[in-house]
């Protein structure tokens, strides 16, 4: 291939310069040239042009040759038209041509095998260095031979340094070239050969030769201080060289060996002691990557040196919010990296560097504070260790002794971080406390003893004022790490707190909710200890006659009682301390009916912690310790399985007294304690020995029979008012024996279940709805059991069935029965014979989902979604098609007998679609059903189906509903043709959601032309939302953007509802669509949607995780609350806005003296109910706008120009009413409002002499007559 002659390459016109192309993306092309050519041959740079030029001729030669159109191929006809460029020297070479090679190398080099590198890659090398020594070869070709020579250098032989040096030398003497491109590709090359070099001799002379060049250039700078910030060329000889090869040590030097690093290493501190920015950044960047690199290694002393100058330069320079943040990070990695290789020599700094940080942290930058933050927690969980800990703790005792000793460096770092807290850091104590709460986490009971002032910094922080105080949640968190790493006992000696009053109360809700790990021992001494204290000055308060004080005190004993769940949150000497804590506890639930519920939360704690110890797995235990604090994950390490077991045995040991104390509490309790008292109960049996429990089931059997004979026995006697008495009140009992019985039931054998379940069978058919309710209660609990179901299927299923009807109060409960039912049989398949029952009682869940009640309503809905859930696991584990087959079969329902049990089953079926994306294709095949039943005349019967469409077309992704689009638009509007209701705008709402999805034109092709007017309207609506959300100012666009990424769920009202999803997130599946229906609702819809406003905010004010009331002392819990109730009402300037439509969605402009004359009536009546309403809102939306204004008429003269004075009044004056539109933050009604403010001085003369109504007259005379002219 010598005889390509580069002269005859074709000569391309020059074009303007660009960026290089990325050759990169040919290395895997099969004909190199022909990849070229194809992506390149119609780009207009000059660069490409010649490239395009040269892959023609090694095409051409390559064919000459006869050869395939290899990469090897065309390397070698490339290498061999360079071979003759490189040897004509830089006189002769054509510099185009020159580049155009290099370029074309440097693609096909990284596809070469490696043997033909090796073979032919030495004298490739060398004609590309020689190349690279003209002065012509133009820019992209040094960076393509500089690509190309790293390459060939990475991958050939590295066996002699001898062979290798001429080529690196030439990539290194670029790596200070003047051209920036050069020199950043030469920086990327020194990378890829020193990367190649690794475990290799060569890389310690190639590492030398880099320590060598940046000595050589320091030499010549000279150390000048004329390196500066702007122009490093303005320096003397050399300083510029010294900043590309800092440049180039960024992403070289954890890659060089390790002396020569070292050696290079020594040169920083100078440097840095010439305070030059762009010297100080350069260095800082090269730190940070050396300290994240694993694998180099430096001297530790030389590394720390410099990390100490930088730290100790931040209180002695003036330096920028970038230079801080990058020290703190610098401090955080590197630190690490030299604690790591020498961990005595770094903890003697470690106060200084301490320091450094909490200057830093008292800066003005936001974000040098954020590292600073978190090089604190860096340092402190990896640089503290126990050894260090103990030290100090050591010199602590002996000093207290007598012993005189300087202090240590533990103490020297809880000293600066004791000053976090001075009033320097005021603007950042959020973060000083969040520093100070990671110190108390590491140091754990030793912060006692290290830690004792910033403590007491803290609790004097607390008689703060809120308003001049905004940290205070923050203050709580840090006392609260304190108390759970201390113990709250040692708090309470370090704070001096050995009672409760006003001064220190602050202090009850933070044990309340960071006590963990403490002892029993210490509720039982200290915390009934000021119980009792408290308790001996209630009656002296009463007696003074001080009732509040009394009142508070009582509050106060409440409030230390509820420090015993904390306390039993895993306490340390549970087997130790609970004989003697039972007597308390049984005393006072005996004695203090208040504190039942708090003590009966604490025994379940007990016990079902210590029963998560005996039954958790390792990767369990490891998911909850990322969750964990330090504190807690110390807490949870004490639980062994020895240590959970020995605690229970204690617990056992009581539990028969527990519980017959708890059954007559139980039974002479009301209502509300039934809520707290049967988890203990259920908790403490199912720890308990089963005769224990057995025993105290039976006389609770006995006893119930005995009030069943009772009520039986009773002869109904309508005149004896006794009777009826006696009668509720051995119903009431029978509930609440039934009740206690059920609570027993984890510690039940399996002979006292079926003694249990042969009670509840004849009270299911119970005519007392308290007492069947109670039946369905404990049946429900029972089949939670699959081994029970299994015993019992056939009689289960039975008494099922003629148990029907079951009362009102009932229901809820009897769906749980027959989830578990159903559930049980779908997931065996040797139970298909008892499908068809199964069928009937899902029909009865169905037909709940219509229910008014809406906790049976979710309910049943929640059951049809695990019904489903249960059928998709079944699925999981290898029986297939089981959802699908559930889905038919609630699809059989659509063969009822009545609309409300058609509609019930279509909205079953609308909410499995929506749960379950495997059911939207079957769902499809249901549409010409839907469709057909809209035909009915039938209101429930269409909403519903019109929901299912909804929810069919929300879930289905586009390209899925572009194969349903022509059916489901000729569905929806050939019934809508036929009807003239307020269903219509749920139709149009579907229609927007699709012209959403699926594209306005799509929808439009298959739209039928007497509806095209619908989807013009739909588009104008769309347009005007468009040009009013951008007209709209950066706070409104950003909450219209926030809202996108907000995920709507299901949602009955919404989904059902006649107008669409009116309460939807307006970017949701169903948006928030103000068609014209929509904004013209009745004032009977108004009040109700006013009504349903205020259920849902009492709604938000119950927890549905625990079913309580929300703590409305909770300043986060109310915000979140309230926020979630719904938008707040438009202002009336928002109004304004508001454009009258007419029914074909044109828009109607009327004179401001048209709004008082009546509207004629339309021939269309929905239309009249439609635009009678609008004019109604219209006007009394004027009215609100326009508000009051004073005009001054009481001051005109009937009878003359001007103004007359009145008696008793002041003088008349010039007045213009104030405009509403100034406080608007739209900066058009801002622009209008001051117009007319400035206007007031020029029209003074104008109407000079008149009074001020009739100037306000005249202006909208003129304003009317301007308008008519237009």
């Amino acid at each position: 291939m010598a005889d390509v002659d580069m002269d005859d390459l074709p000569q391309t016109p020059r074009s303007v310069a660009g960026e290089d192309a990325d050759l990169s993306i040919f290395s895997g092309e099969t004909d190199l040239a022909a990849a070229i050519l194809t992506r390149l041959g119609r780009s207009q740079r000059e660069d490409d042009q010649h490239l395009c030029a040269t892959a023609a001729a090694m095409a051409q030669a390559v064919r000459d040759q006869g050869v395939a159109a290899t990469t090897v191929a065309y390397f070698a006809a490339a290498a061999a038209a360079l071979s003759p460029l490189a040897r004509t020297g830089p006189g002769a070479a054509d510099r185009n041509v020159a580049g155009a090679l290099l370029a074309f190398l440097s693609a096909a080099v990284p596809a070469l095998p490696l043997a033909v590198v090796r073979a032919r890659g030495r004298q490739v090398a060398d004609d590309v260095a020689r190349v690279l020594e003209f002065p012509s070869t133009p820019d992209s070709g040094v960076r393509a031979g500089l690509r190309c020579l790293a390459h060939l250098i990475s991958a050939g032989d590295k066996s002699s340094w001898e062979a290798l040096e001429p080529l690196y030398a030439v990539v290194l003497r670029l790596a200070s070239d003047q051209r920036p491109k050069v020199r950043n590709q030469s920086h990327s090359s020194l990378r890829d050969i020193l990367l190649s070099f690794q475990r290799q001799a060569v890389l310690v002379p190639a590492s030398e030769a880099i320590a060598s060049v940046f000595e050589r250039f320091l030499l010549l700078a000279g150390g000048s201080n004329d390196v500066n910030k702007g122009s490093a060329a303005e320096g003397p000889k050399g300083a510029k060289e010294v900043i590309c090869i800092l440049n180039a040590l960024k992403c070289c030097l954890h890659l060089m060996a390790s002396k020569p690093s070292n050696t290079i290493l020594k040169y920083f501190r100078p440097l840095l002691d010439l305070h030059q920015p762009i010297l100080t950044r350069n260095i800082l960047e090269i730190l940070h990557v050396v300290g994240d690199s694993p694998t180099v290694q430096l001297k530790p002393d030389v590394l720390l040196d410099l990390m100490c100058s930088l730290g100790v330069s931040v209180s002695t320079e003036r330096k920028s919010g970038d230079e801080l943040a990058s020290i703190a990070r610098l401090l955080n990695v590197g630190t690490r990296k030299v604690y790591s290789q020498n961990k005595i020599t770094f903890v003697v700094k470690l106060p200084l560097i301490f320091t450094s940080l909490g200057g830093i942290l008292a800066s003005e930058f936001e974000e040098a504070r954020f590292c600073a933050v978190e090089t604190f927690k860096g340092l402190i969980d990896n640089c503290i260790d126990e050894n260090l800990v103990s030290q100090g703790i050591t010199q602590i005792k002996a000093r207290r002794q007598g012993m005189r000793s300087d202090p240590t460096v533990i103490e020297k770092i809880c000293a600066i971080l004791e000053g976090l807290l001075d009033v320097r850091y005021t603007d950042v104590w959020d973060k000083s406390f969040h520093v100070i709460s990671v110190a108390f986490d590491k140091l754990g009971e030793s912060s006692s003893y290290l830690l004792p002032e910033a403590l007491k910094n803290l609790a004097d922080m607390q008689n703060l004022s809120d308003d001049d105080f905004p940290f205070q949640k923050q203050l709580n968190a840090c006392i609260g790490s304190a108390i759970a790493a201390m113990g709250p006992k040692t708090v309470l000696d370090i704070l001096h707190i050995q009672s409760i009053c006003d001064e220190k109360e602050w202090i009850l809700p933070i044990l309340e909710r960071h006590i963990v790990g403490a002892s029993l021992q210490f509720f039982l001494r200290d915390i009934l200890g000021i119980v009792r204290a408290v308790e001996k000055s209630i009656p002296k308060l009463l007696k003074d006659d001080k009732l509040f004080s009394a009142k508070r005190a009582e509050g106060y004993v409440y409030s230390l009682w509820s420090l015993l769940p904390s306390c039993c949150n895993y306490p340390c000497d549970t087997s130790n301390t609970f004989r003697v804590l039972q007597n308390v506890l049984c005393d006072t639930l005996q004695n203090q009916p208040d504190l039942r519920g708090i003590i009966c939360s604490s025994i379940q704690i007990l016990i079902k912690q210590n029963k998560e110890a005996l039954s958790i797995t390792s990767g369990e235990d490891a998911l909850v310790e990322d969750e964990a604090s330090k504190s807690e994950r110390r807490a949870k390490n004490r639980y062994t399985k020895d240590f959970a077991e020995e605690n229970l045995k204690e617990i056992r040991a009581f539990s028969s007294k527990f519980l017959r104390l708890l059954c007559s509490i139980f039974l002479s309790s009301s209502k509300d304690a039934i809520g707290f008292l049967q988890p203990a109960i259920s908790e403490i049996a199912s720890i308990s020995d089963k005769d224990v429990v057995g025993n105290i089931f039976l006389d609770t059997i006995k006893k119930l029979l005995n009030a069943t004979k009772a009520v039986n026995a009773q002869q109904v006697d309508d005149t004896s008012m006794q009777i009826e008495d006696n009668s509720s009140t051995n119903n009431m009992a029978r509930a609440l024996l039934l009740d206690f019985a059920a609570s027993l039931m984890p510690g039940l054998a399996p002979k006292s279940i079926n003694v249990l379940f042969s009670y509840v069978k004849p009270a299911i058919k119970d005519s007392d709805s308290m007492n069947q309710k109670r039946a369905y209660k404990v049946l429900s609990m029972l089949l939670k059991d699959a081994e029970f179901i299994e015993r019992n299927l056939d009689v289960l299923l039975e008494l099922m069935i003629s148990s029907l009807p079951c009362q009102f109060p009932s229901k809820r409960y009897r769906l749980e029965c027959l989830h578990h039912l159903i559930v049980y049989v779908l997931k065996d398949p040797s139970k298909l014979r008892k499908r068809e029952i199964v069928s009937s009682f899902l029909t009865e869940i169905l037909l709940a989902i219509k229910e008014a009640n809406k906790k049976t309503r979710n309910r049943a809905y929640d059951l049809l979604i695990e019904i489903g859930r249960a059928c998709e696991n079944a699925e999981s584990d290898g029986r297939k098609d089981n959802l699908h087959q559930f889905f038919d079969m609630v699809a059989g329902g659509l063969a009822g007998q009545t609309p409300h049990a058609i509609s019930a089953v279509v909205t079953g079926l609308a909410r499995l679609t929506y749960e379950f994306s495997d059911l939207i294709g079957v769902a499809y095949k249901l549409l010409p059903s839907t469709f057909l039943l809209m035909q009915r005349n039938n209101r429930e019967l269409v909403k519903a189906n019109l929901g299912f469409i909804k929810a069919l077309v929300a879930k289905s992704k586009a390209d899925v509903l572009d194969e349903h689009l022509k059916g489901v638009v000729e569905g929806l509007l050939s019934w809508q043709s036929d009807k003239k209701n307020s269903l219509k705008a749920k139709v149009k709402s579907l229609v927007e959601i699709l012209v959403k999805k699926c594209g306005l034109d799509a929808v439009k092709a298959v739209m039928p032309e007497e509806h095209m007017k619908l989807l013009t309207n739909i588009r104008k609506i769309n347009e005007r939302k468009m040009r009013k959300g951008n007209s709209s100012d950066d706070g409104e666009a950003m909450s219209v953007t926030s809202g996108a990424t907000r995920r709507s769920g299901w949602n009955h009202t919404q989904m059902f509802s006649d107008f669409g999803s009116d309460e939807e997130d307006s970017n949701g599946p169903f948006s928030k669509q103000h068609t014209v229906a929509s904004r013209n609702g009745s004032k009977a819809s108004t009040r109700s949607n006013r009504k349903r406003q205020d259920r849902n905010l009492q709604e938000k004010f119950i927890d549905h995780s625990t079913g309580e009331p929300l703590d409305l002392l909770d300043q986060k819990t109310m915000r979140l609350a309230l926020k979630s109730t719904g938008k707040k009402r438009a202002a009336p300037d928002d109004d304004d806005d508001e454009i009258e439509l007419d029914p074909e969605g044109r828009m109607i402009i009327r004179e401001e003296r048209e709004y008082r004359k009546k509207k004629p009536v339309s021939h269309d009546e929905e239309a009249d109910d439609k635009t009678s309403v609008r004019s109604q809102l219209v006007k009394r939306r004027k009215v609100a706008s326009s508000g009051w204004s004073y005009t001054g008429h009481e001051y005109t003269s009937k009878k003359a120009g001007g103004d007359l004075k009145k008696k008793d009044k002041m003088e008349p004056y010039a007045y213009w009413p104030l405009d509403r539109k100034l406080l608007n933050r739209r900066s058009d009604r801002k622009a209008s409002a001051r117009k007319g403010m400035s206007s007031v001085m020029k029209m003074t003369k104008r109407f000079e002499g008149k009074s001020a109504s009739g100037a306000l007259a005249a202006r909208r005379t003129q304003k009317h007559k301007h308008k008519k002219t237009k």
